[in-house]
């Protein structure tokens, strides 16, 4: 009894290993099965030709029977034409035993005929049906296909919808967070570039005026005439009058 119930267990178990291959694959399955049944296919077809090699042989036996028997009934016929009955009933006797041969392996190809047909007509319709399967499991393998490719391209479709309650929209949000931050870094950066230059334009305006005027100086100090400083002299000069005028009029 504890064995028996192993066994159902185990059995059961073996079972479910099966149901989850079977389930797992069930294109390779059906191919399996059609692969089986191409092989029994085969080898019935194999044992019908080795059949049908009886069938013939036994066609053969009909035919050297019906010849024995016409060459029996021609010899009866002969010798009793001849008078010689005690020949021709030799022969009489003979053609008897040829005749009940001939009938029982009449009766045998008539049976063997029958199943020989009856085989092959199994065969043929087997035959049929391997092609119709076949067919269709290479139609169940693409429909299978196709519409895993419809279920794969559906779940795209929604893990592609940008909510922010999804991975993506998490993942996008992260991303806008990080162009911003670099905008923001090189608005800064931009800022700060601006910062203090106009001081640095009046600083180096200042600093150029400064060395205008030494040199100036120099130039005074040397007694050397230069077009800047012939500039500043004619500027003086005409600057006088009218100082002169703004004094007259105050």
């Amino acid at each position: 009894m504890i064995f028996g119930k192993l066994w159902r267990a185990l059995r059961a178990q073996l079972n479910k290993v099966a149901n989850f291959f079977w389930k797992a694959d069930p294109i390779a399955q059906m191919q399996y099965e059609y692969d089986r049944a191409v092989e029994q296919l085969r080898e019935g077809r194999l044992g019908l030709e080795q059949y049908r090699a009886l069938v013939e042989r036994v066609s053969r036996q009909v035919e050297s029977n019906k010849k024995n028997v016409k060459g029996l009934e021609a010899k009866v016929k002969a010798y009793l034409q001849s008078g010689n009955r005690e020949t021709a009933a030799k022969f009489a006797v003979e053609l008897q035993k040829a005749q009940k041969e001939l009938a029982e392996n009449e009766a045998q190809l008539k049976l063997h005929e029958e199943a020989y047909n009856n085989n092959l007509t199994k065969i043929k319709h087997a035959s049929g049906k391997l092609a119709e399967l076949k067919d269709k499991i290479s139609k169940y393998d693409a429909d299978l296909k196709m519409s895993r490719a419809e279920a794969e391209m559906a779940q795209l479709a929604h893990d592609f919808n940008f909510n922010v309650t999804t991975d993506f929209g998490q993942m996008e949000q992260v991303v806008q967070d990080k162009i911003g931050l670099n905008r923001a870094k090189a608005r800064v950066a931009a800022d700060l570039s601006s910062e203090g230059l106009a001081d640095i334009k009046a600083e180096q305006e200042m600093e150029k005026t400064q060395a205008e005027d030494v040199l100036r100086d120099f130039e005074k100090q040397m007694g050397l005439v230069t077009p800047e400083t012939a500039k500043v002299a004619e500027s003086a000069k005409e600057l006088g009058p009218a100082a002169k005028k703004k004094e007259v009029a105050g």
